[in-house]
């Protein structure tokens, strides 16, 4: 009688408690690897984090598009060579030759600083307390959502002690500032985060009025109540006073537009293997 030895998923895999030599020999996934028209990204088996890889492939396909019009000698090996200082600078005069992005009209900056003219206000400030719920690592957020609405829902009703929101905060905030009842004192658009800025400062319903806000605010810290106590509505200037500031600023909004569809050409021109790239998030050589 011929004795047989029989294979199972989990023999060829290893048994998994590495206790004995199955675990060595198991089979490891591979890497993926990423190209540009063939040019390797990568060393194999060191692919490097998303953002890492992303510009990798924007920087290759500049410098290949710089070998194209013979500003760059042709790369032999089979990786994308590591550029210097000075390939970097033939490679961003020529992004600069190529790019043309038009400059704003007057008129185009007297649309943008009505549309927007809460940014340019001089002065502006709020007596702001808040209660903060954070988002760290591990927290289930959607409980933690549910309790943040819970604790606005009872500061929202109309007849609640206006000592309740410093009692909330010292219970529930996740600020320093619970300890003064989440007093925040007097701030500025340039005091908090640039997402609690635009929704307390820049935005429509943000011009007047105070006390609790109907809904939370989510910033990159968390979810937060917010109490405006009293504000300082501030000066606005005049058009002329800041036209310049305003001209900079579509100057440099036009420039990432031209930037963008420049790389989205090369990218559609390129043979790309191993990554997704839409278009242009950061397309200079740094």
């Amino acid at each position: 009688m011929t004795t047989q030895t029989l294979s199972s998923p989990a023999a060829a895999q290893g048994c998994g408690s590495g206790s004995c030599q199955c675990a060595a020999t198991a089979a490891q996934p591979a890497v993926p690897e990423a190209f540009i028209n063939g040019i390797a990204l990568h060393a194999p088996g060191q692919r490097p984090d998303t953002a890492t890889l992303r510009e990798l492939a924007y920087t290759e396909l500049l410098r290949q598009q710089a070998v194209s019009q013979g500003l760059l000698p042709r790369h032999t090996g089979l990786t994308t060579p590591e550029l210097g200082q000075a390939e970097r600078e033939i490679i961003e005069a020529m992004v600069d030759r190529q790019v043309v992005s038009p400059q704003p009209s007057d008129a185009e900056g007297r649309r943008y600083y009505e549309a927007h003219k809460a940014q340019f206000l001089v002065g502006q400030a709020l007596h702001v307390r808040h209660i903060l719920f954070a988002v760290t690592p591990g927290v289930n957020v959607q409980a933690l959502t549910v309790h943040a609405e819970r604790a606005l829902l009872e500061l929202s009703h109309k007849g609640v002690s206006p000592a309740r929101f410093a009692q909330l905060a010292a219970e529930l905030s996740n600020c320093p500032s619970s300890a003064q009842g989440g007093d925040l004192g007097w701030i500025t658009p340039d005091d908090c985060a640039p997402e609690l800025a635009t929704e307390l400062f820049h935005l429509q319903h943000a011009q007047t009025g105070t006390g609790v806000h109907p809904r939370l605010f989510h910033t990159r810290f968390g979810f937060h109540i917010i109490d405006v106590l009293e504000r300082r509505s501030g000066t606005q200037p005049a058009y002329e006073e800041v036209r310049e500031r305003i001209a900079a600023l579509l100057t440099m909004q036009s420039r990432a537009r031209a930037l963008h569809q420049y790389m989205s050409l090369l990218v559609g021109e390129a043979e790309v293997e191993g990554i997704a790239l839409e278009g242009a998030d950061s397309p200079l050589v740094q």
